[in-house]
């Protein structure tokens, strides 16, 4: 006779072993995780108490809670500084150029690579690796101040890449997916991860000066409020972006092509607000004039106001002169130079974009001298940097020419600091009149020059002959 009280029990226990025994094992990790969460929080607490006080700007502001309203007053506050709009429209261009790529790699490694959701995430993380070394390299390249001059490079870089990645996945034949480790041995998808982390690398070049930028140059009481209306921008471009993609999907294109037409389309962005702001491409050339003839060690740039008017002076050596101490400081400045100078062919296209002042000699064109006289007032009444060359000439001999007086009437007029610096190592170089004649003999690639910037000194101790004698001490014996 079999005793069915002993069966039951094993079938018992196996009925409501699920039930009891799975909520027991998960009671440990939940209260593990539970404490976890609790110590992270009680430590970023802890941290926040040792983030410096910033009291508000304006702690009087009424807050508008209508955000359709809102955003437009803001919007409007920035289109008063043309740069900080027109940094803000590359931002959201930089949104909607990459959440073009985002939003589609699980229709590209599924429908074109044949990966599988492992592939989809290898690429989000090539990806993800090159905007962060992008944004890393780009602080070390920028010389740790804002430069502009990365942001036509960056989108170069991205333009070239995206196009190249529309050739390297052209004509691809789907099949069954596979995973991250078959995808990785295939020669041919190395291109394609090649392109995607370069463009995005690229891209952090691109966007890191763009937001400094759009920051630096706001008035600290519109700071927060630019920023808040930026990133309402930023998400309305990404919103187009995805409707822009569905249809031209849905009318037929390939998401290769697709890319193409966003890289061709980002060309043209570029071109057009570098056409706005000729700044942007002018100090582009400048970085790259820096960086392919010249290795520029900087000293005392620490003495240039951070904002406020002052007035430069500088030895004079070569043709490239104002290239080098404009890239070297990270606040626009406005060079006084010789006319014939300023006319010298695409060097000029620096100078106008740089709102360089050409000036000539009272006996050759009375009338040019005034307007340079007034324009330079008027810039430092605006509280810009102006540079002048006091020689009044290149040298042709390596050696400074005495100063003359322009400096005295110019801070006679608008009393404001003089900043005496050093050009040294150009003489010999390729722009500078060693031999006789400019662009003859060239001293090779990566030469080295310095610019050395010495003390303010108060208006009225700015005499010609004082400051050539601080100058001539800070370019010493190197020419």
């Amino acid at each position: 006779m079999v005793d069915s009280s002993a069966n039951s029990y094993p079938i018992h226990f196996l009925h409501h072993r699920p039930h009891h025994g799975l909520p027991q094992l998960l009671r440990p990790i939940l209260a593990a995780s539970l404490v976890l969460a609790l110590t992270v929080a009680v430590l970023g607490r802890v941290a926040a108490g040792f983030i410096p006080a910033s009291p508000a700007p304006v702690p009087d502001l009424k807050v508008n809670w209508n955000p359709v309203s809102e955003t437009v007053a803001n919007l409007k506050i920035a289109n008063r500084n043309r740069a900080v709009f027109l940094s803000m429209i590359g931002i959201s261009w930089l949104w909607f150029f990459g959440s073009i790529f985002l939003t589609s790699f699980t229709g590209f490694a599924k429908e074109v690579l044949s990966g599988n959701e492992q592939v989809v995430t290898l690429l989000l993380a090539v990806f993800s690796i090159g905007i962060g070394l992008g944004s890393v390299l780009c602080e070390k390249m920028s010389g740790h101040k804002i430069e502009i001059g990365l942001v036509p490079f960056g989108s170069i870089g991205m333009t070239l890449f995206a196009v190249d990645l529309y050739f390297a996945s052209r004509g691809m034949k789907s099949g069954a997916l596979i995973g991250a480790a078959e995808f990785i041995k295939i020669g041919a998808n190395w291109r394609i991860m090649a392109d995607l982390f370069l463009l995005a690398m690229f891209a952090g070049f691109y966007s890191v000066p763009l937001y400094a930028m759009m920051q630096a140059r706001t008035e600290k009481d519109y700071r927060a409020r630019i920023i808040a209306a930026n990133n309402i921008l930023n998400a309305l471009f990404m919103v187009v972006a995805s409707l822009m993609a569905a249809a031209i999907l849905k009318g037929g294109l390939s998401i290769p092509e697709l890319f193409l037409t966003v890289a061709i389309m980002n060309a043209a962005v570029a071109l057009f607000i570098y056409k706005l702001v000729p700044e942007f491409l002018m100090r582009f050339m400048v970085w790259m004039l820096i960086h392919t003839f010249y290795k520029l060690e900087k000293k005392g740039l620490q003495n240039i106001p951070d904002e406020g008017a002052c007035v430069v002076v500088c030895n004079h050596v070569s043709f490239v002169d104002a290239l080098v101490i404009g890239g070297a400081i990270q606040r626009p400045v406005r060079f006084v130079m010789d006319h014939r100078i300023f006319k010298v062919p695409l060097l000029s296209f620096f100078f106008r974009t740089a709102g360089t002042v050409p000036i000539a000699p009272a006996k050759e064109d009375p009338e040019m001298l005034e307007r340079a006289y007034d324009k330079i007032a008027a810039y430092l009444e605006e509280g810009e940097i102006v540079c002048i060359f006091p020689e009044g000439r290149i040298t042709d001999n390596g050696e400074m020419y005495p100063f003359k007086k322009g400096i005295q009437r110019i801070v006679e007029r608008t009393p404001v600091p003089v900043i005496p610096m050093a050009l040294q190592g150009l003489w010999g170089s390729f722009f500078s009149r060693w031999g006789g004649t400019a662009m003859r003999y060239p001293r090779g690639f990566f030469s080295r020059i310095a610019l050395s910037v010495g003390s303010p000194v108060a208006p009225q101790a700015a005499t010609p002959e004082a400051l050539q004698v601080s100058v001539a001490a800070l370019r010493g014996d190197w020419k």
